[in-house]
């Protein structure tokens, strides 16, 4: 750790290593607000001027606020305790969300009453409920991290990173290799082996040229990557121009006539990200910096209070991926700095034409890299002997990625998993009805999981029974394991089975004998101290 000579001094904004987080960060943003563009623009079918005039510019304030929140907290824990390997917490637009809010919520309104108008206020008013959760959340959220182990949490962040972080850019960089993985390789030679490029130019910005490069070069001799033409990027221009974001509330209360369509979703979602927040600040606590909980989580509420009141419709949240940032070198700069580009990008129009210009598969190994690296922080950071609880914390997020699939690849040939029957899915190794009951609720799922084998492993059997009979609650209101979404008697049979594991743990915690080789208590002990 490195340290200024006396603390409260005034820390660097700015280090070297923040031009490597930038484009790393920054990138990484950058994908995001592409691939959102694009369900707005060709999924709910919005008018450009809608998109580009009203819904980027209030998403650019709302980016630039959080991100310069978090490089304040982070400026203000470096000032405090004289250090300067402080690393802000990365935050944006959170990903999962930004489907559900897409085809949940806002195309089905699209669908039924062929108004964008519409569908947009819907989306408004979720992320109105959510940002209340998030409120509410942050404080109670310090209270959930101190008892829950962090094998559990990390665990279960690990899951996310290799599911839906990891394997579609890793699909898609095998798709097309030829940028892929040569940008991938660009990549891990300076994040993971150190090699520098040119005198030190970002490994990030190298990749994206190399593969900018070759996917015009490759254009021109008649290949086609990523669909770049000299007319698509001639045709992007015409949406330059200066836009601000503008109050919105009234769309904002104009969606609240679908609350009960709203409801099924913001609710539980709003949960998520209370969980997953609670996860990464747990990542950003075992990489060496620990941030005020309760700060954050209200934070990304009030943040993406204020977002969708200025017209977005997509919710805040804290990444995943603090330890990247931090290990390639970022410290406070590369967050601020982050919210102000895309800033200038979104109220300038200038999505469209960096959409038309460079290709996706050219980032996307940006992706990758972060999912590795927070997969194995998981193991990293815990205690060895807590690796088969990480292992089983992972399986809920395996599950849902594995039922999202399915869910995909039937919708693409006309039919759904109930018409086909898991029956006959099950013939053939499916276990569809398996992977919906492990995977409903995966992040809270894993939490769960992971935090009764853990406890069991410690042999503090009390405090696993406690985390089942909280298993039993949150199946029976359908928080976890259910399909249906939030309700009364949601997964009966898994919520009795819960309760039968916490009375097997409780029974055990009054009389079971133990042999004193299953666990090394000195190693416990040391810890412990």
């Amino acid at each position: 750790m490195s340290a200024n000579p006396a603390i409260g001094g005034r820390p660097k904004f700015w280090v070297a290593g923040d031009w490597n987080a930038l484009f790393g960060f920054g990138t990484n943003i950058l994908v995001n607000v592409l691939v959102l563009t694009g369900l707005l623009r060709f999924v709910l079918k919005m008018p450009e001027q809608l998109v580009f005039g009203r819904i980027l510019p209030a998403l650019g304030l709302m980016l630039c606020l959080s991100t310069g929140y978090y490089a304040f907290l982070a400026w203000n824990l470096a000032r405090r305790t004289g250090r300067t390997d402080v690393c802000a917490l990365p935050s944006g637009i959170s990903v999962p969300h930004m489907f559900v809010v897409t085809f949940v919520v806002m195309l089905p309104i699209k669908l039924a009453t062929n108004d964008p108008m519409q569908a947009w206020e819907a989306g408004l008013t979720w992320v109105f409920i959510q940002s209340f959760v998030l409120m509410a959340g942050g404080f109670i959220g310090p209270y959930i991290r101190k008892i829950t182990p962090r094998a559990a949490l990390l665990g279960s962040l690990a899951g996310i990173s290799i599911t839906f972080i990891s394997m579609s850019p890793a699909a898609q960089v095998f798709s097309t290799p030829v940028i892929g993985l040569v940008c991938f390789a660009v990549i891990l030679a300076n994040w993971f082996g150190g090699a520098r490029y040119f005198g030190g130019v970002p490994g990030g910005l190298v990749a994206i040229a190399v593969g900018t490069l070759i996917a015009w070069g490759s254009t021109a001799i008649g290949l086609d990557y990523g669909d770049l033409t000299l007319a698509k990027l001639g045709a992007s221009v015409s949406n330059f121009g200066f836009s601000v974001p503008l109050p919105a509330w009234h769309h904002t209360f104009d969606g609240f006539k679908y609350l009960g369509v709203i409801l099924v979703t913001a609710i539980p979602f709003g949960i998520y990200d209370l969980i997953e927040a609670l996860d990464n600040v747990e990542s950003a606590a075992a990489a060496g910096d620990s941030f005020p909980t309760t700060r954050v989580l209200t934070a990304d509420g009030v943040i993406s209070l204020i977002g969708c009141l200025m017209g977005n419709p997509f919710i805040n949240a804290v990444y995943i991926g603090h330890p990247g940032w931090k290990a390639m070198g970022g410290r406070i700069g590369y967050s601020a700095m982050t919210g102000i580009i895309v800033l200038v990008l979104t109220w300038f129009g200038i999505i469209a034409v960096i959409s038309a210009l460079i290709p996706v598969v050219a980032i996307l190994p940006i992706l990758l890299y972060i999912g590795m690296l927070i997969g194995s922080q998981a193991f990293q950071e815990s205690p060895h002997r807590h690796a088969p609880a990480i292992v089983l914390a992972l399986l809920p997020q395996l599950a849902a990625w594995g039922k999202t699939q399915i869910d995909n690849a039937l919708g693409a040939a006309s039919t759904t998993a109930a018409a086909v029957g898991s029956a006959k899915l099950a013939q053939v190794g499916v276990l569809y009805d398996g992977l919906a009951t492990l995977g409903g609720g995966a992040t809270l799922a894993g939490i769960i999981l992971g935090a009764i084998t853990v406890y069991i492993i410690d042999r503090a059997f009390e405090k696993a029974a406690a985390f089942a009979m909280a298993g039993t609650i949150l199946t029976f209101f359908g928080f976890i394991h259910g399909a249906e979404g939030i309700g009364i008697n949601r997964s009966p049979t898994v919520a009795i089975s819960y309760f039968g594991v916490a009375a097997i743990l409780f029974y055990l915690a009054r009389y079971a004998e133990f042999h004193p080789a299953a666990l090394d208590l000195h190693e416990v002990a040391a810890e412990a101290d």
